[in-house]
């Protein structure tokens, strides 16, 4: 009888590869494409709906109520002064503002050319359709932009003790207007914003005229500057 001593150690040898991953079935596979073409039709439609619903959401507008004062922004004259003008005659107030731009007057008047700049205008349509001298008031400090129209006025609003007004600026200006004041002025004051009843902007189809494209893209900036605590100011 013959005895066989064990081997002192294994013959090494490669360990088996991994089984290669099975593809999923066709059914599962056709799932998912499907899945991923949903979700993209359903975000190009919600951009589809935003792009042609964004001109008139830009739009808002307060009932009319008395206030303080009226405050005509500057821009797009003389359609503001014109409504501040007709609702100074339904008695809404008694005082009309006009704000005052930033312009190169001081540049001008350093080569003897005298400046008359849009606020002049305004003040002109004011008393030509009837609003009084000594009811028109031009804000003290040009501003370059809504922030600073919407400080001035709150400031000037306290310091004279008023405590409302109604800002008339133009139509994809409107929503804009609300959101700075609610950042900047402060609950303690009243905004009422109305827009001219003959501003020519086409919110349901802005795309199809420059002015009303610009005003969009404009306002969408502006409103996502504000939003965001107004990281973007102006030089």
């Amino acid at each position: 009888m013959s005895f066989h001593w064990p081997p002192l150690y294994e013959p090494y040898s490669e360990p088996a590869p991994p089984p290669a991953p099975q593809p999923p079935p066709r059914r599962w596979r056709r799932i998912r494409r499907l899945a991923v073409l949903g979700v993209f039709l359903a975000l190009a439609a919600a951009a589809v709906f935003a792009f042609l619903r964004v001109g008139r959401w830009l739009v808002v507008e307060d009932p009319l109520a008395p206030a303080d004062a009226i405050v005509v922004l500057s821009g797009r004259m003389p359609e503001r002064a014109i409504e501040a003008a007709r609702i100074y005659h339904d008695g809404a107030s008694n005082e009309v503002w006009v704000s005052q731009p930033e312009s190169p007057a001081g540049e001008l008047a350093q080569l003897n050319i005298h400046y008359l700049g849009e606020d002049f205008y305004n003040q002109k349509v004011l008393l030509a359709l009837g609003v009084p001298a000594d009811s028109i008031r031009v804000l003290d400090e040009p501003a370059a932009n809504t922030e600073a129209e919407v400080d001035e006025i709150a400031a000037d609003l306290r310091a004279d003790g008023l405590t409302s007004v109604i800002i008339v600026t133009s139509k994809p200006h409107t929503r804009r207007v609300r959101a700075i004041w609610k950042r900047r002025a402060g609950p303690d004051l009243r905004l009422i914003v109305r827009y001219p009843d003959d501003d020519p902007y086409d919110g349901a189809h802005w795309w199809r005229h420059t002015r009303d494209a610009l005003d969009v893209v404009r306002e969408v900036l502006g409103l996502l500057n504000a939003w965001a605590g107004f990281p973007l100011r102006a030089l």
